[in-house]
């Protein structure tokens, strides 16, 4: 188990390091700012000791030595705020570039991933792993870029300076600060298994926030109020408990680091005023070394600060990247793409068999032609497999077994956008987004005249309460729809396909939301958009299929009667009992 996450742990950082490499001129740059820094910050106390050593010169003060002395500790602190500043602008740059990139990675990533991923998982989960935690692998390493370039290039040039003032008592300090980082390392290893937890529950709870909000509505009508509280008050007690001991733990380095410090700093001050007692020192140089004592274990403390946020980081990074490393959609590229063959059907079916879970079958040996300009319509009780018919005509997921040919080319070596522009769709549910009502309806079709979207919406039944908005077509709609009914979100949808008729029309329970008066004129509206087309009718209503050349009565994922409706009624079979059960 633990070589299993070491290895993880190794591609999480060479994956993060990748993404840095991309902004190396600006970490350089970076690196070259925080030694300009580090160097002018410590050559100071050098400047204050000898500023010290002059004044105590038994009363020979060299006030022109003295003034030039503090002319050159101006220039230098002047210099080294000016490097600050600048290394805080690279570092910020390069963070939040980083941030950017890998967010801009993940948004694409989502596009490219197979429906079947966001069936099997919580989008509040995915939502939190593209915002919060990448805000955290954006934090973190700004935490880093600041702290740990100035931080080690601090305690190696305080080391040297060190040096150069006296051996013996650079020794002390040195052999004192292993302690420091050992503790900074036992806390980090029990840091990071907690901030691992709090992130996956914060996704959690993310995922049931943004159901419950999407669902307020019923969990009012059916009395869940309470019932959520409870599931919502377990999920915050787990977030709480693991964030208080990622704190907890992640608080220890602090103090523990500073008691190190301050045992730093007195053994500095003990064998320094020894050694200036004895002559090995001036008191200007003694005054630098407590000076450079508190500078060497001040890194320490931000190093072991910067360690506890990377836990944070690495643990939301390693989120971020298995996002990102799931299976995409397998798609042929242009060069692997077959010709279209002679063929008298355009939408063929053969031996098709497909299952969402292997151990549960669905449809099974479905074969299927299709000839231009037919009308089919499918039926069937729910769950029988009519809408994953659907599903796979439209590549949302690929077949099992068999194979799905359009004019005669299997639709697996064709792109997926080559596909769908041949094909438009209305699903029984809406999708509308932040936006006008005009940009809605053009949403496939954005180079669409205001006259072309006015006529689209009039074909669809949607001009007139579209025009009692209160700005028209310039209305703008909130995410969702949220301030029309369902009809109405519904008579848009529809408008969107009458905007543009590709050779192949789905409906998926396109009316269902409609009432029967609106209904009717949009089924005229829809036969006069089929004529010539292919159509695909996916309905519970039988009444708004009669008139379709096909009807496929599917039960249990297989197609157990097809032929008109006249001929389907004539047999006295499934069919029949389910137009009678509804008339």
């Amino acid at each position: 188990m633990k070589a299993v996450q070491k290895n993880n742990n190794k591609k999480t950082t060479k994956k993060l390091f990748s993404y840095i490499k991309k902004h190396l001129p600006f970490v350089m740059l970076s690196v070259l700012l925080a030694a300009l820094w580090v160097v002018l910050t410590l050559y100071i106390p050098v400047l204050t000791g000898d500023v010290i050593d002059m004044c105590l010169d038994n009363g020979k003060t060299d006030m022109a030595s003295v003034t030039s002395l503090l002319v050159k500790m101006g220039l230098c602190i002047l210099i080294a705020a000016i490097a600050q500043w600048l290394l805080s602008v690279c570092n910020n740059r390069t963070a939040y570039r980083v941030g950017l990139d890998i967010r801009n990675d993940a948004f694409a990533k989502m596009n490219r991933l197979p429906v079947g991923y966001f069936d099997s998982h919580a989008r509040g989960d995915i939502l939190s792993r593209m915002t919060n935690d990448i805000e955290q692998v954006s934090d973190g390493l700004l935490m880093g870029f600041t702290n740990l370039f100035t931080g080690v290039l601090t305690i190696v040039v305080t080391l040297f300076f060190m040096l150069r003032l006296n051996v013996l008592i650079t020794l002390v300090v040195v052999v004192v600060t292993p302690v420091s980082l050992f503790v900074s390392a036992f806390i980090a290893k029990r840091s990071y298994s907690m901030f691992k937890k709090q992130s996956g529950t914060r996704g959690e709870q993310t995922a049931f926030i943004n159901e419950n909000i999407e669902n307020q509505k019923a969990v009012n009508a059916y009395g869940m109020a309470e019932t959520e509280q409870q599931k919502f008050d377990e999920i915050n007690e787990r977030m709480a408990k693991y964030s208080l001991r990622a704190i907890f733990y992640s608080s220890l380095v602090n103090p523990c680091t500073r008691f190190v410090n301050s045992l730093v700093y007195a053994g500095v001050g003990v064998f320094g005023a020894i050694a200036a007692v004895n002559g090995g020192i001036s008191i200007g140089q003694l005054s630098a070394f407590l000076a450079y004592a508190g500078k060497y274990t001040k890194p320490f403390n931000e190093i072991s600060g910067v360690i506890t946020e990377f836990q944070n980081a690495f643990a939301c990074a390693a989120r971020v990247f298995e996002f990102l490393e799931e299976k995409e959609l397998e798609e042929v590229s242009s060069e692997e793409q077959k010709d279209a063959k002679n063929d008298d059907h355009i939408v063929s079916i053969e031996d098709v068999s497909f299952s969402y879970v292997p151990e549960k079958p669905l449809i099974q040996h479905f074969n299927l032609k299709v000839k231009e300009g037919q009308k089919i319509a499918i039926v069937g009780p729910t769950g029988c497999g009519k809408t994953t018919l659907i599903n796979l005509l439209m590549r949302f997921y690929d077949v099992n077994e068999g194979s799905i040919k359009l004019r005669g080319r299997d639709i697996r070596d064709m792109s997926r956008e080559q596909l769908r522009n041949n094909v438009a769709m209305v699903l029984q549910d809406t999708w509308l987004r932040h936006g006008t009502v005009k940009e809605n309806i053009a949403l496939n079709s954005p180079e669409a005249t205001d006259a072309e979207i006015e006529e689209a919406a009039r074909k669809a039944h949607a001009l007139s309460f579209i025009k009692r908005l209160p700005a028209g077509f310039d209305t703008v709609l909130s995410e969702n729809g949220d301030e029309l009914s369902q009809g109405q979100k519904q008579l848009i949808c529809i408008a969107r396909v009458m905007l543009k008729t590709p050779p192949i029309l789905i409906l998926d329970e396109a009316t269902s939301s409609i009432d029967t008066r609106t209904e009717i004129k949009i089924q005229k509206a829809f036969n006069t958009m089929m004529e010539g087309r292919t159509s695909f009718v996916v309905a519970h209503r039988l009444s708004t299929i009669q008139t379709a050349d096909v009807i496929l009565v599917m039960k249990s994922g297989n197609v157990v009667e097809m032929g008109n409706h006249e001929e389907l009624m004539a047999k006295k079979g499934f069919y029949s009992e389910l137009y009678y059960s509804q008339f």
